[in-house]
């Protein structure tokens, strides 16, 4: 059995050490994020509806709603100080909008399964 000396190593301080460090923003990049997973929901969301008018059953109208659901609840209106997270109030009110027209067309859809 070998014992081995730890590597004694100084760390060796800046002189003024009063002055906080430069940060990097990351606003855009975290914002960039968010507004990307939000698209994605919505693309989850639009193949479901385009899934479910293809092969009207109510599993996939359920996952629909749910999906739709979902998308509805990220475009709330921003609250400092996630603004940043959110989509342009431009694009969530065109989106929010979407959500309404595919509640209408789920509802269409699952009185066609009905008859």
């Amino acid at each position: 059995m070998q014992v081995h000396e730890l590597d004694r190593r100084k760390t060796i301080l800046p002189e003024n050490t009063s002055e906080k460090p430069q940060r990097r923003s990351t606003k855009t990049v975290d914002s960039q994020y968010a507004v990307d997973e939000i698209n994605a929901y919505i693309a989850i969301r639009d193949n479901w509806l385009a899934e479910a008018e293809a092969t009207t059953t109510s599993a996939n109208l359920r996952r629909l709603s749910l999906a739709n659901d979902f998308v509805r609840s990220c475009l709330k209106p921003a609250r400092s100080p996630y603004k940043a997270q959110y989509l342009p109030e431009r694009d969530a009110d065109r989106e929010r909008k979407r959500c309404a027209a595919v509640k209408i067309r789920i509802a269409e859809l699952d009185t066609q399964i009905a008859l």
